[in-house]
Formats: structure tokens, sequence, C-alpha cells
């Protein structure tokens, strides 16, 4: 009777567990789609300023790399220090979310060991974990949460850009980049860890080459531009920054997501498994008991006999 009732107590707290990893999975899944809406829904914005702006590189006649802005690609160093942002979540049970970005973040640091590197965290699981490896990090911030706001973005995208390339120039750089490390969102069946690079921008035009040069520098179409193409770089440029740091936070967050209803689903699948093997278990062990019980009153009647 112990063994069976210590397999009924095991079915019980297994039949518990499963029933939260259910409702974790369909939260999850809720989450998961308000993220990916917000992350489709801004990726084409983010692509078609990429495309205005090398409209208007293509107006300067500047497409072989000769635009000149403090936000773009530039061989001058200003004091050899860089900044990594890193994208991690807040809470657990998301399978390999973390493990795969900080791992990536990691090798990164790794290799550049040349460099000094300040490191921000998004995510309390980034902040244990770099302190537990024993790497100091500049700052946790805390205000973005599971959805993050365009405003809450802009502000951080303003406060890099300040600090890569000083609006006074007279000002020394804190940084010569900025870059980010975070899950790259390509399909719900794919996700990667990557590192962007945010700051310095790439000079628009001068890496392109083949079938994509015409469109650059070679087009039939002429534009009149109000006000001239320097002010809209002026607008543009940052604007591409801040487009690209929310586009990081949003398929970061759909990839948390997707990663825990895929842990949650995995979850639930192994304790209905465990469910079922213990329901085994302890009808096998009943039916002994059973036998154990027969086998004792027929011995018992066989020796009063």
């Amino acid at each position: 009777m112990a063994k069976t009732r210590e397999i009924k107590g095991r079915m019980k707290a297994v039949a518990n567990i499963q029933r939260i990893t259910k409702t974790m999975q369909m939260i999850a899944t809720a989450r998961f789609q308000a993220a990916l809406k917000r992350a489709t829904s801004s990726k084409p914005y983010a692509q078609q300023i990429g495309e205005l702006v090398r409209e208007v590189v293509g107006a300067l006649g500047a497409g072989d790399g000769k635009v000149s802005h403090r936000l773009l690609r530039s061989d001058k160093q200003a004091n050899g220090r860089e900044l990594l942002l890193v994208l991690t979540s807040d809470r657990g049970l998301c399978g390999g979310y973390n493990a795969n970005i900080l791992r990536t973040a990691s090798n990164f640091l790794k290799e550049h060991t040349d460099r000094d590197i300040d490191i921000e965290v998004v995510g309390k699981k980034g902040v244990g974990f770099f302190k537990f490896a024993g790497t100091p990090i500049k700052a946790h911030l805390t205000q973005f949460g599971d959805q993050p706001e365009y405003d809450d973005v802009n502000a951080l995208a303003e406060r890099y850009m300040t600090a890569f390339a000083p609006v006074d120039k007279s000002a020394t750089p804190q940084y010569d980049a900025v870059r980010v490390c975070y899950m790259n969102f390509e399909s719900i069946a794919r996700q990667k860890p990557n590192i962007l690079t945010l700051l310095p921008l790439e000079q628009p035009g001068a890496d392109e080459g083949g079938d994509d040069a015409p469109q650059t520098t070679g087009s039939i179409a002429q534009y009149d531009f109000s006000p001239d193409p320097e002010s809209l770089l002026n607008h543009l440029l940052p604007a591409t920054v801040k487009t690209e740091l929310f586009q990081c936070f949003n398929e970061a967050t759909v990839g948390e997501q997707i990663a825990r209803m895929v842990a949650m689903k995995a979850a639930t699948d192994a304790a209905g498994k465990m469910g079922k093997a213990l329901t085994r278990q302890y009808n096998r062990a009943r039916q002994t008991a059973i036998t154990t019980e027969l086998t004792e009153i027929i011995g018992g009647t066989a020796a009063l006999e």
C-alpha cells in the first residue's frame, strides 16, 4: 500500500505540473502573437527608411562612399572603447534562449580582448550570468519590460548617438562603436543570436555592388528634395539608428516568447508521458498488491483446513 500511495502522490504532482506548463504555454502563445504583430508591423518601416536613405545618398551623387555625417563609419578612432548592449529576459523557463545569447556575447568578448568593452544588460538573466562570471557591467536597464515602448528605446538610442558622436564637435566621443547582442527573428522555426553594429552606420551604397548597385547610383528617376538632401540625412540617419534598435528589441521579445512557448509545450508533453508511465506503474503495483493479498488469504484458508 505504501508504494501505491507514493505513486499516486507522484501522479497528482505530475498532473498539477502539466496543468501549470499548459497554462504557461497558452500565455506564451498569446504574448507571441502580440509580439510578432509588433515586430512584423515595424519591419517594413525599417526597410523603407533604409531605401529612402539610399535614394537621398544617390541624389547627392555619393554612392562611392563620400557622404560625411557624424553617425557614419569613419576611420578616426575616439579612445579605443566600445559598448555592447545584451538583450536577455527577466524570467526563465524559455529553453536555451538566454544561454544562446549569453554564449554569443561571451564569445564576442573573448575574441576582442584587445578592446575595452563596456557592457549594458537588459534582463535579470543577463545580469545574473555576468555577475556569476565575474564580468563587470556598466548598467542594468530595467525600463523596457515585456513590451518595449518606442519612447524608451528612442531615449536609449539618443544616449548612444551622443556617446558615439557628440553634437558638439569639440567634445570627445566615448565610444568607437555601439553593438547589440540579441535574438534575431528569422522565422517561427528559426531564431539566431546576432551581434548588430548599431553605430557607426555603414556608408550607404559604399559596399553595394552587382545587381544592387544600379538601384543606388544608376536610378533613372530624378527627385526634387525639400529640404535639401543634407538636411534630410541629418534627420534620416538618427531615425535609422532608432528604428534598428527598436527592431532589435521587438525581435528579441518575439524570440523569447517562441522559446518559452516551445519549452512549455515540451514540458507539457513530457509531463503527459510521465503521467502515463506512472499510471502503468500504479496499475502494476496495485495488481501486485491484490495478488499478494489473495495469496495470503488462500494460504491462510489452506492452513485452517
